[in-house]
């Protein structure tokens, strides 16, 4: 995955972040004006999401058995000039009329020495157990 710099240079990128699995946020970086307190929020929102599209990449992949749900890589949510898009820990706000989504998506999914990591496991700990039966 793409360090905090790198996900900077992305066209139409504003601001990147990383954050705990429990909504902590690590470090950020930014070229418009946002505090400390706005970027942990932001880093707790993240987290909340990306556990609910864990969950449904989960339940996907035990309903839609022919698709290929897992690992989840990414997720994304624009509204007015804005969007804000998640790969794992790391997230970013991008001005969509500027954004290149085709490349914010690829350094989502690859990691630092290319390799797509949707061929890698994808730890239990991300992924909640509670919505199916034992066995299931």
């Amino acid at each position: 995955m793409a360090t905090l710099d790198e996900l900077m240079q992305i066209e139409g990128v504003v601001a990147a972040g990383e954050f705990t699995p429990t909504g902590q946020l690590v470090d950020f970086k930014s070229s418009m004006s946002m505090p400390q307190d706005q970027a942990s929020m932001t880093a707790q929102f993240c987290s909340t999401v990306s556990i609910m599209f864990n969950t449904l990449a989960k339940a996907y992949s035990h309903m839609y058995s022919n698709m290929d749900w897992l690992p989840p890589k990414f997720w994304a949510y624009g509204g007015g000039n804005m969007a804000v898009c998640v790969g794992g820990t790391k997230g970013v706000f991008l001005e969509i009329a500027k954004a290149d989504f085709n490349e914010l998506f690829k350094a989502f999914a690859t990691d630092r020495a290319g390799t797509d990591m949707s061929v890698r496991e994808t730890s239990e700990q991300t992924l909640p157990q509670s919505i199916f039966p034992p066995g299931k």
